[in-house]
């Protein structure tokens, strides 16, 4: 099967495309949080991360079985019962850019299948996408308070962190259908909650572990469905 990598890569080795996206990701989902609660920004963000990415993929011509169909419904299920305690209405402009930030990660994502060396592409993509976010840093509020520990944490977390997650994550792509790329990023929200319970000694309740058996369990079903079937990457 003929995977699209919606746009490739930009000649040389910086992509402003991608660095593109990556800035609205980050800047959509760091300004939605401050009105939106946990559960439904992560709701709204998957989704809009789905969607974009199997629109992207079935407009490329790619047709995921029906095994695979089944396991996305039954690990969106798995997540939605996991943060279903926190949902209500959500704000208008929050919501508008958590949907923002699912639509340019998705397309982030699809435009790394072609990725041949990932630490590189990422590194540069986090360069190119660092110097609007300087900019919009030098023109936040007044009322915007930075400090060096905060400083810290905030750098080790996006670049050793997320720089780290996002190499591997360019590394995998490869590998994966554009559906089954889309389904196994519904793990995130459970691997949340399970670091919340092995490191921040958050309770380990029933309800964690009924939307873990559903989310894993859809993300199973997706991967054995395509066992036996290689997949071809352009």
């Amino acid at each position: 099967m003929l995977i699209p990598t919606f746009g490739g890569r930009a000649h040389g080795r910086w992509n402003p495309i991608s660095a593109a996206m990556l800035f609205a990701y980050a800047i959509g989902f760091s300004f939605a949080y401050r009105q939106l609660p946990a559960g439904t920004g992560a709701l709204l963000l998957f989704g809009a991360v789905q969607t974009t990415i199997l629109a992207i993929a079935i407009g490329g011509g790619e047709r995921p079985p029906v095994a695979e169909w089944l396991g996305l419904v039954v690990a969106l299920g798995g997540l939605v019962y996991l943060v279903l305690p926190g949902l209500h209405a959500p704000p208008a402009l929050g919501s508008a850019l958590m949907v923002v930030a699912g639509i340019a990660w998705g397309i982030y994502t699809m435009r790394g299948r072609g990725a041949t060396n990932p630490v590189g592409e990422t590194a540069h993509n986090f360069a190119l996408a660092a110097l609007p976010a300087i900019l919009l840093s030098v023109l936040a509020p007044l009322g915007a308070h930075l400090s060096t520990r905060g400083a810290i944490l905030a750098s080790g977390s996006g670049v050793i962190t997320s720089g780290l997650g996002y190499v591997i994550w360019y590394a995998a792509l490869p590998g994966l259908t554009a559906a089954r790329a889309a389904l196994v990023q519904l793990a995130v929200p459970l691997l949340a909650a399970a670091a919340g319970v092995a490191l921040l000694h958050e309770a380990l309740t029933p309800r964690l572990l009924w939307a873990a058996l559903f989310i894993l369990g859809g993300i199973a079903l997706a991967v054995l469905a395509r066992r036996g079937r290689p997949t071809i990457t352009s």
